[in-house]
């Protein structure tokens, strides 16, 4: 079990966590917030490193990412444990999980070294740090990304936005993409339904923006906690103004039925969605899109001349595109190719 990296001592054996924006001070023998870090003997501890649970070739739509490398496969990963307690959680079984140790005793030890052969192997293009917030095993991503970039991979981050300062800024430097989630613009939303804040995750995104990387932004629409409209009316300006009109807008539509403590709400209604879809576009956003919806609202369409430029059915992907640009009047597309 390797020593932690983000962490301080406060005095004798108290420490404070400095991975993510919880900044959880810990007594010995105690497990921090997202269950993944303890204090053991006045040193901090990642209880995952090397012990991803769920590991994965996806389709790089999956994350959602649709303006980086697409069509493209990703090797994805994934530990236990999570720094937010979202209601809707649809991978709380490993989310959620208390009994970290004991559960890492039934998986193998695969070493930095081993993601990367495996992504090497598969073909794909990049690696994946996803399914739980991947800051909860930040050393052990690090240290992936620095042997994925020494073999042309690029390194995918998913996320909800809560690392801290000192992370985000080794983390900025070996990432290639985000994909965001900006949960409500509303702070007592987070409080209550993911046990957490919402302006650590807006000074972020606007880092890793100001940075250079290519950032993308999902909003799920829940009913009755996430659904108002100038709520998210806010999101898309917040969006425009501090991201750019370039960066795309992913509108989750919500299904209690795979939720973790929302099974009794129903799923997002469509003309809803479509209203939010357009409040997007009025504000001036480029790129639009609506996901667990049919009929092709996850379609990109040029932004000057509307013209159709990648078609998307679900994970079937076809590309009209040159090079990332618009074949009919070469508007560049945005893209990370």
């Amino acid at each position: 079990m390797p020593e932690a990296r983000f962490y301080k001592r406060i005095k004798n054996d108290l420490l404070q966590c400095r991975l993510c924006s919880h900044y959880c001070v810990l007594k010995n023998n105690e497990i921090g917030f997202c269950n993944a870090r303890k204090n053991k003997g006045g040193k901090l501890y990642s209880l995952v490193y090397g012990y991803p649970v769920a590991v994965n070739v996806d389709p790089i739509e999956k994350k959602p990412l649709f303006h980086f490398l697409p069509g493209s496969d990703v090797f994805s990963l994934g530990t236990f444990g999570c720094n937010f307690r979202c209601k809707n959680c649809q991978n709380y079984d490993i989310s959620q999980e208390s009994a970290i140790e004991e559960k890492n005793k039934a998986l193998p030890f695969l070493a930095p070294e081993k993601i990367v052969a495996g992504a090497l192997t598969y073909k794909t293009k990049s690696i994946a740090y996803t399914y739980v917030e991947p800051t909860i095993f930040g050393e052990y991503a690090l240290d992936i990304m620095i042997l994925a970039r020494k073999k042309n991979l690029k390194n995918v981050w998913v996320s909800n936005g809560f690392m801290s300062e000192e992370f985000l800024k080794e983390l900025l430097p070996l990432a290639d993409a985000f994909n965001i989630d900006i949960k409500s613009f509303d702070n007592e939303f987070y409080k209550t339904n993911c046990s957490a804040r919402l302006k650590p995750v807006l000074e972020n995104v606007k880092k890793i923006k100001k940075f250079g990387k290519h950032l993308e932004i999902t909003t799920l629409v829940i009913p009755t906690l996430s659904d108002n409209l100038r709520m998210l009316k806010k999101i898309a300006e917040f969006i425009y103004n501090e991201l750019g009109a370039e960066t795309p807008w992913h509108i989750s539509r919500f299904s209690g039925e795979i939720s973790w403590k929302l099974q009794n709400l129903p799923q997002t209604d469509l003309q809803l969605l479509e209203k939010v879809y357009e409040i997007g576009k009025k504000a001036g956003l480029k790129y639009v899109y609506l996901g667990n919806v049919p009929d092709g609202k996850e379609n990109t369409y040029c932004p000057k001349c509307n013209t159709l430029v990648i078609k998307r059915n679900y994970y079937n992907i076809e590309r009209f595109d040159k090079n990332g640009k618009c074949p009919k009047c070469g508007e560049d597309l945005d893209m990370v190719l």
